[in-house]
């Protein structure tokens, strides 16, 4: 892409990196999954909450951000899922991916209940209402326990074709590689931990790209000469960077998704990240973006908040 065509994808209404549609799945029997707990350090029991509660608190939820995103202009497509065994299943950016020129990928999953989300109706719908040109399943890999959870292991820079990618078990080098030579992004892979030095499980709670800006925990990319080179590439790309820390990286500042809406570009996160960014923070995104605080701290118990929530769609409308 050349200069003059990054400069026009950044300025255009409709953004090659803020898609202006979201699927999102509505949970009926939504609970904090014990399959994930023991690798996601952000996931919280509330041992107070019969699981009747917790469910329709989190339905509650999801409904209000649905309302939200819509009233900002964005398009949502809401699936129900009535399933008792797919706790997670409010999270379907994990388990697919959309990309312009027409493609989709579906993806291997890490925990055996979070496979179940995967379902023909998304991917009906989005062949219908959409141009796609191919499907590309990779999800037979779980089988050689080979795991790459979507845009939840890549955070994408849909202009420059970057995947940046913290190592983690949920991201296999692999097919890590396989996908990005097939979909045509330079995978950019770092070490990754915490505060406490463990393993991020998600690339995508330490980092979020917009068109103008990249929000991202450095402090979290392990080796200094690796964090210094992606700090380089995303302001080379013209990007302004929010730095943020561990604390609010736990706040889930880095999990957040730019939308297309009716009058402009949204950030969508969670009220609890827009709390806890500095007012400084707030006045670079602001430059670009409008906020869009959503209210979810039940769907939070569950280790993922707003940008986990919605997959976004990169495809041409039919």
């Amino acid at each position: 892409m050349t200069d003059a065509e990054r400069m026009h994808a950044r300025s255009g209404l409709r953004s090659v990196q803020a898609p202006s549609a979201v699927v999102m799945i509505r949970p009926h029997h939504f609970a904090c999954n014990p399959q994930t707990a023991e690798d996601n350090p952000y996931q919280r029991e509330d041992a107070t909450a019969e699981p009747a509660e917790l469910a329709g608190r989190a339905r509650a939820e999801f409904d209000e951000a649905v309302a939200r995103l819509t009233a900002a202009g964005v398009t949502v497509h809401v699936f129900e899922d009535h399933g008792t065994d797919t706790p997670s299943s409010v999270f379907p950016n994990n388990w697919f991916s959309t990309h312009h020129g027409g493609r989709i990928a579906i993806f291997p999953m890490y925990a055996p209940s979070r496979r179940r989300e995967r379902r023909v109706d998304v991917v009906e719908l989005l062949k219908a209402r959409y141009r796609v040109q191919e499907v590309i399943d990779y999800s037979g890999l779980e089988h050689d326990h080979l795991y790459l959870e979507g845009t939840g292991a890549m955070v994408f820079d849909h202009v420059e074709r970057v995947a940046y990618v913290g190592n983690s078990h949920r991201a296999d080098p692999v097919i890590l590689e396989r996908f990005c030579t097939a979909f045509g992004y330079e995978p950019m892979v770092f070490a990754s931990e915490d505060e406490l030095g463990r393993p991020v499980y998600h690339t995508n709670v330490i980092m979020t790209i917009g068109t103008e800006f990249a929000i991202v925990c450095l402090a979290a990319i392990a080796d200094p000469a690796r964090r210094s080179e992606i700090r380089s590439r995303l302001a080379d790309s013209g990007r302004a960077i929010i730095d943020i820390t561990h604390e609010q990286v736990r706040d889930f500042a880095g999990n957040a998704l730019e939308l297309s809406g009716a009058d402009g570009r949204v950030l969508a996160m969670s009220s609890r990240a827009v709390a806890t960014l500095r007012a400084d923070q707030r006045a670079v995104l602001e430059e670009s973006v409008a906020l869009l605080p959503i209210t979810v701290p039940t769907i939070e118990l569950d280790g993922g908040s707003v940008r986990c929530m919605m997959a976004g769609v990169h495809l041409a409308p039919r």
